[in-house]
């Protein structure tokens, strides 16, 4: 991926984590390519994520933002898993069940989204300068 920056104008580190194939993350990348934004793939499914990177994310997003209860793999959860949930349990399920992440987490330059919604991307993009 390669974008034209105006010269001198300071990068901006952008990150996408999710899984290959998510209908989700294709659009989230779909957004990013058509702007020719430069970014860098995290696929987790393949290379993983550590429990520091999901601790710091839920405390910038909240666990209830970064845990995806909406997808099969949370419901299928035997029920005992799904109660008294907080953050540290929150955090051993996605680690143990990557899936269970939101889909996409971008890191832009430090600030955190978590979802794919055009509208949020653009604000996000804007106030970065982009």
């Amino acid at each position: 991926m390669s974008s034209a920056r105006d010269e001198g104008a300071p990068a901006v580190a952008v990150t996408i984590y999710g899984i290959k194939n998510c209908d989700t993350m294709k659009k989230a990348r779909d957004w990013l390519d058509r702007r020719g934004i430069d970014y860098a793939f995290h696929d987790y499914k393949a290379v993983g994520v550590d429990q520091d990177r999901l601790r710091a994310w839920c405390g910038a997003l909240g666990w209830e933002t970064v845990l995806n209860r909406a997808g099969t793999t949370f419901r299928a959860l035997p029920d005992a898993d799904k109660q008294n949930l907080d953050a540290a349990k929150a955090v051993a399920l996605m680690a143990a069940q990557l899936s269970m992440i939101k889909r996409p987490i971008l890191d832009l330059d430090g600030t955190l989204l978590a979802g794919f919604k055009p509208e949020r991307y653009e604000e996000a993009f804007a106030a970065a300068g982009r």
